[in-house]
């Protein structure tokens, strides 16, 4: 029997849990619910399936190092394909299949979204099982989420005649999200499933599927999978050929016309998609006021409330169904029945082109992470970690000094034609336009103050000369 390989989609760059989720830090690598990020839990799961093989995720490069090590602190080692533009999930899932049909065409390929919650990880394996015999004998399967409210943010599938055992249905039709009469229709009838955005299929049945209905995509992934590269654990897509493919889901390009071949599974595993803070308050253990409340929190009187506070002591008082999500550079208060519509507020931050949509203040690097303290004009102070054993790229800067202050542990520093290190409350001064280079020779994590100074201070003044991440 042909092995199942999870692929884990997770390319996303999702704004509705902003300022939690940014561009540069998407919800999927952020513990909303529990200690292990949603990408983690995501992985962990997999761990109860039978016959279950190493991932398979489905990345951009900006996100590829905070895959990696999210793979690595749960002590697995899966395969890591570099989308370097977005062109949907089609194409995305059809780069995983052409190389897991590489070594096994017959390997049956189990879709996920990293960011979903699923409660229930008992279910979810039964609905996996049923869903792999049907892949094996050549259908195309999706999942179905039983209903427990008239949902108008989810696409549906209308249950068809049944296929086999276990409630599975060949799919009748796909319906697009509904208005609320029509959802609580559905919801009565019983016959009508969420879409989970979840998928099984052998990796040779997907090709085909993709030839018959999408074959320009198909031929311009083969082209993009032909002339990959491999760089360090990572597979990189061809830019020019992978950017050359039409951008389409799975749900068009394939599901929805082929639905004489679809098959869905029913899933009543406790799942959510996260997909607005309504949906994480109504996802998390909440108090008798029906409140839920992340962090340094105080409440008074309020109920059906969400207070997540990241970086200081937030106080509520007198609120009603009422979001509060706080980080340590924006807040946002919202009714919790219009959390859907962040995207609009993320949008006029793009206008405004301010970067709080896209970067939180603390910036997490393949190397560790720096955070800005204090900006002013000409001069700006960051706080820099650098992990044991890892280095900055060699670099200078065309517009700014720097002066570091070591504040723990040890610091090897290559300025022009010297390499010297420096210990806990030792300094040093790097000229403008002078190569050089941060390390962290030692055991713990080194942490340094950065004061720059001068007429620029933007990240993109950086000539790198050499690099271990390929950046």
């Amino acid at each position: 029997m042909s092995s199942l390989v999870p692929v884990i989609l997770s390319g996303g760059s999702g704004t509705r849990l902003w300022p939690l989720s940014r561009h540069a830090y998407p919800k999927q690598f952020i513990p909303l619910v529990g200690e292990l990020s949603l990408f983690q839990a995501t992985v962990q799961r997999l761990g109860g399936l039978a016959d279950v093989g190493a991932p398979c995720v489905v990345s951009n490069e900006e996100q590829r190092f905070m895959v990696a090590e999210q793979l690595q602190a749960l002590g697995v080692r899966g395969r890591i394909i570099l989308e370097p533009v977005g062109r949907n999930t089609a194409p995305a899932i059809a780069a995983a299949a052409l190389d897991i049909a590489a070594t096994d065409p017959q390997a049956v390929m189990l879709v996920l979204p990293a960011d979903h919650l699923i409660a229930d990880e008992a279910a979810f394996h039964t609905a996996v099982a049923i869903g792999a015999q049907a892949a094996r004998e050549g259908r195309l399967v999706t999942f179905g989420v039983l209903p427990d409210r008239p949902e108008t943010g989810y696409g549906y599938i209308e249950a068809g005649v049944a296929y086999g055992s276990g409630g599975a249905c060949e799919v009748a039709r796909f319906v697009e999200k509904p208005d609320l009469a029509t959802a609580e229709t559905y919801l009565a009838g019983g016959r009508h499933w969420w879409n989970s955005g979840m998928f099984m299929f052998t990796a040779e049945r997907y090709l085909a599927a993709l030839q018959h209905y999408a074959p320009a995509m198909l031929e311009a992934v083969r082209l993009a999978h032909g002339q990959a590269r491999e760089d360090l654990d990572f597979l990189r897509l061809d830019t020019d050929a992978f950017a050359a493919c039409p951008a389409d889901s799975i749900d068009y390009a394939v599901m929805e016309r082929a639905q004489g071949d679809a098959v869905a599974i029913p899933l009543d595993a406790g799942w959510s998609d996260v997909g607005s803070w309504h949906a994480l308050w109504d996802a998390g253990q909440r108090d008798a006021a029906d409140n839920r409340l992340e962090g340094d929190v105080i409440a008074v009187d309020c109920h059906g409330t969400y207070v997540h506070a990241g970086s200081r002591l937030v106080a509520a008082l007198g609120l009603n169904d009422v979001v509060v999500a706080e980080t340590a550079d924006a807040v946002l208060v919202a009714s919790r029945d219009r959390v859907q519509d962040v995207k609009a507020v993320v949008e006029q931050i793009k206008r405004e082109k301010r970067g709080e949509w896209q970067v939180h203040r603390q910036v997490f690097r393949p190397w560790g992470s720096y955070e800005g303290i204090s900006l002013g004009e000409r001069f700006q102070v960051k706080r820099i970690a650098v992990k044991p054993g890892a280095s900055l790229s060699l670099q200078k800067h065309f517009h700014r000094a720097e002066h570091w202050v070591v504040v723990r542990g040890t610091a090897r520093v290559t300025r022009g034609d010297e390499v010297f290190t420096l210990g806990e409350n030792e300094s040093t001064y790097i000229p403008l336009g002078i190569v050089h280079r941060l390390e962290n020779p030692g055991r713990i994590p080194l942490e340094i103050i950065e004061v720059q100074s001068g007429a620029y201070l933007g990240e993109d003044d950086i000539v790198r000369l050499e690099d271990n991440y390929g950046r």
